[in-house]
C-alpha cells in the first residue's frame, strides 16, 4: 500500500495506518448552508454530472451533423476553447470539479453491477507509467488528427471517453479508467496538486475507531472512494476525483472538504518515493511547453528540417519525434541528469542515496510552474475566443429553427480581454509559477543540491516565455 492510497481494500480495518498529515479544517465547503447541504446530498454529484452530459450530447450531436467548421462548431469551439479554459481556472480556484461532474463515469453504477465482484486491475499495472504514456499519446494525436479543427473527431473523441470509462467500469471491481487511464483525469489530478480544497477527516480519533472504513469500502448509502483512498491517510489531491462518495458512505459525517494554505501539498513530503510519480510531474511540465509549442511557427520549421534529414513527409513520425523529445526524452533526460548532479553536489553520506529518493525528493516543486505554463496556455485560448461560443450557439438554434433573441449570429465577437493584454498576462503567469517552484525547491535538500533543479525550472520558464511571445494559432477558431 503507498502513502497516499489504499491499493487493496483493507482486510482488517484494525491494520489499517492513519497518517496525521492532514490540515485541519478551518474552512470547510461542506459545512456551508446551501452548497455544503447539496454535496453532502446523495444525489448531489449527478445534479453536476446531468448538465455536463446533455452538453456533451449536444457536442457529439453538433459535431456529426453540424457545420464542419471548427469555428462555426458547439463540439470544436467549446471542446477547445472553453471546456479548458475553465477547468484551470476551476483547478485553481477551488480542485477537481470537471472530476466531480464528470459525466464520462455516470454509468458508474451500472457497469459495477456488471462488475460484481469483478478482477482487480493487474498489479503491473498499479502506477502512472500508463497515464504517462497516454497523456502523451493523446497530445501527439491531438496534433496529428487536428483534433481542434475536426468537430466530427471531436465528437469521436467523446464518444470513446464514454465507451472506454464504461468498458474499464464493467470489466473491474475499481476505477481502474479514472485512476490510471483516462488522459483529463491525469492532467486534472496533477494540476490539483495546487488546488485550495483537500478532502480530510474532521477528527483522526473517529478514523481510528471506525470498524467498516465505509468512506473507502462502502455502505449501503453510498459507494466507496473509486480510485481506494483512505480519507484519513490521503497526503495530496492526487488520484482524488472529489466525487464525495467518501462523504456520503462516511456513517459519522467525519470527512471535510477543507481550505488548505496554498501550495500545501508541494511544499511538504506529500508523494510516494516513486520512479513513475517523479517522472509523471516532469513530464507534466515538459508536456506543457511542447503543446504550446506545436503551435507557433517555430514547429513547422523544425518538421520541415526533420522531413529533409529523414527523408520523409509522414506527419505522424515528424510530430511523434517532435513531442517525443519534448514530453520524453527531455524530462528524463534532464531529471535524471538534475538528480545525478544533485547528489553529487552533497557531501559525506547524502552521494550514496538512492538516485530515485533524489528525484522523488525535488520533482514536485515543478508543479506550479507547470501549472502555470498550462494555464497560461489555456487561458490565452479562452480569453481570445470565449465570446466565439454566443454566435455558434446562436448559429446552432437558428439551423434548428429558434430564433434566439431574434437575431442573426455577430461572428466579430471572439476576445474577452485586447489581445494586446494577453501576452504580458501569460508572462507574469509563468514567472509567479517560476517564484512558486523556486519557493518550493528551498524547502527540499542544502542549496548546492537544490541548484541543477533551479536552472532546469529557469530553463522551462524560459522556454515558455519564449513561445508565448511567438504568434500562435487560434485553436478551435479557424474555418
Amino acid at each position: 500500500m503507498s502513502s497516499t492510497s489504499v491499493a487493496e481494500r483493507p482486510a482488517s480495518p484494525r491494520r489499517t495506518p492513519i497518517a496525521l498529515y492532514q490540515p485541519q479544517p478551518e474552512v470547510d465547503l461542506l459545512r456551508t448552508r446551501r452548497l455544503g447541504r447539496l454535496l453532502r446530498w446523495r444525489w448531489g454529484r449527478l445534479a453536476f454530472q446531468l448538465p455536463l452530459l446533455g452538453l456533451a450530447a449536444l457536442l457529439v450531436y453538433d459535431g456529426l451533423t453540424g457545420p464542419q467548421l471548427a469555428s462555426q462548431n458547439l463540439a470544436t469551439v467549446i471542446t477547445w476553447v472553453h471546456y479548458r479554459g475553465l477547468v484551470v481556472l476551476a483547478l485553481l480556484l477551488v480542485g477537481n470539479l470537471f472530476c466531480m461532474g464528470c459525466p464520462f463515469t455516470l454509468p458508474r453504477t451500472l457497469a459495477r453491477r456488471l462488475s460484481g465482484r469483478g478482477r482487480r486491475w493487474p498489479k503491473a499495472l498499479r502506477n502512472k507509467w500508463l497515464a504517462i504514456a497516454l497523456l502523451v499519446l493523446s497530445l501527439w494525436a491531438y496534433e496529428w488528427l487536428d483534433l481542434w479543427a475536426s468537430p466530427v473527431l471531436t465528437a469521436w473523441f467523446i464518444v470513446a471517453y464514454f465507451v472506454a470509462a464504461f468498458v474499464l467500469e464493467a470489466l473491474f471491481a475499481e476505477s481502474p479508467f479514472c485512476k490510471y487511464v483516462c488522459p483529463l483525469g491525469t492532467f486534472n489530478f496533477v494540476s490539483s496538486t495546487v488546488a485550495p480544497y483537500q478532502i480530510v477527516a474532521r477528527d483522526h480519533d473517529v478514523c481510528r475507531t471506525c470498524a467498516g472504513k465505509e468512506c473507502v469500502n462502502g455502505s449501503a448509502q453510498a459507494l466507496g472512494c473509486g480510485t481506494e483512498l483512505f480519507v484519513p491517510a490521503m497526503r495530496s489531491n492526487l488520484d482524488c476525483t472529489l466525487c464525495l462518495d467518501c462523504v456520503r458512505a462516511c456513517p459519522y459525517d467525519n470527512v471535510a472538504l477543507a481550505r488548505r494554505p496554498r501550495l500545501h501539498e508541494v511544499y511538504q513530503d506529500s508523494y510516494p518515493r516513486r520512479w513513475d510519480v517523479a517522472f509523471l510531474f516532469l513530464v507534466f511540465a515538459f508536456a506543457g511547453v511542447g503543446n504550446a509549442f506545436g503551435m507557433v511557427p517555430p514547429v513547422y520549421a523544425l518538421a520541415a528540417w526533420l522531413s529533409s534529414v529523414l527523408g520523409t513527409g509522414n506527419e505522424a513520425l515528424l510530430l511523434a519525434i517532435i513531442l517525443g523529445a519534448i514530453m520524453v526524452a527531455m524530462p528524463v533526460g534532464l531529471g535524471l541528469a538534475a538528480a545525478w548532479l544533485s547528489r553529487r553536489l552533497v557531501a559525506g553520506r547524502g552521494r550514496g542515496e538512492p538516485l530515485r529518493a533524489v528525484m522523488a525528493r525535488y520533482a514536485p516543486a515543478v508543479l506550479p510552474l507547470a501549472f502555470a505554463v498550462w494555464f497560461a496556455h489555456y487561458t490565452f485560448h479562452f480569453l481570445t475566443g470565449a465570446l466565439t461560443a454566443v454566435p455558434v450557439l446562436q448559429s446552432f438554434l437558428l439551423d434548428h429553427g429558434i430564433a434566439w433573441l431574434g437575431r442573426e449570429p455577430n461572428w466579430s465577437l471572439a476576445a474577452l480581454l485586447p489581445t494586446d493584454w494577453i501576452t504580458p498576462l501569460n508572462i507574469g503567469v509563468v514567472v509567479v509559477g517560476l517564484m512558486a517552484s523556486l519557493s518550493a525547491l528551498s524547502r527540499r535538500g542544502s542549496r548546492p543540491a537544490q541548484m541543477p533543479w533551479m536552472v532546469l525550472f529557469v530553463l522551462v520558464a524560459l522556454a515558455a516565455v519564449v513561445i508565448f511571445t511567438l504568434p500562435m494559432e487560434m485553436r478551435g477558431l479557424q474555418g
